[in-house]
């Protein structure tokens, strides 16, 4: 098996032996097994609080390289008519420490019906979808 051990700098132009998809959940963990696409087993051991982002590269100690993929999961696509009503769902998804994807255009976060009844009442478009999921990481750059 594979143990995959530290992460390459963005700007490496390495090119992967084999990718990762993991959802967003599984790309916070640090110690973990998984599969590649490829069907061979890895293993993180990375630095605790790692949080891995699409596109990342890992290396083995042995020079393997691993490109991370964002596996597509189902979300919660949101969007609205005007920017201050996806602002105010920023502001109250986050009174709710929701892990959240924030683009200009639409917000993302997990499948709750408590939050979509929530945003759909204020007058928001709540679209079920199967998408790649990027939660912000927080002011610190962790998982939360």
């Amino acid at each position: 098996m594979t143990t995959l051990t530290q992460r390459l700098t963005a700007a490496s132009e390495t090119t992967a032996a084999l990718t990762l998809a993991l959802t967003a959940d599984e790309r916070t963990r640090s110690r973990h097994h998984f599969g590649s696409t490829e069907g061979q087993p890895v293993y993180l051991q990375l630095p605790r609080g790692t949080v891995l982002r699409d596109g990342d590269l890992l290396q083995s100690e042995e020079g393997l390289v691993v490109r991370v993929l964002a596996k597509p999961e189902p979300v919660l696509t949101v969007r609205a008519e005007a920017a201050l009503q996806l602002l105010q769902a920023v502001y109250h998804l986050g009174n709710r420490h929701v892990p959240l994807e924030i683009q200009p255009t639409y917000l993302r976060l997990s499948p709750d019906p408590v939050l979509r009844d929530m945003l759909e009442h204020r007058g928001l478009q709540v679209v079920e979808e199967v998408q790649p999921f990027q939660p912000e990481t927080g002011a610190y750059g962790h998982s939360h």
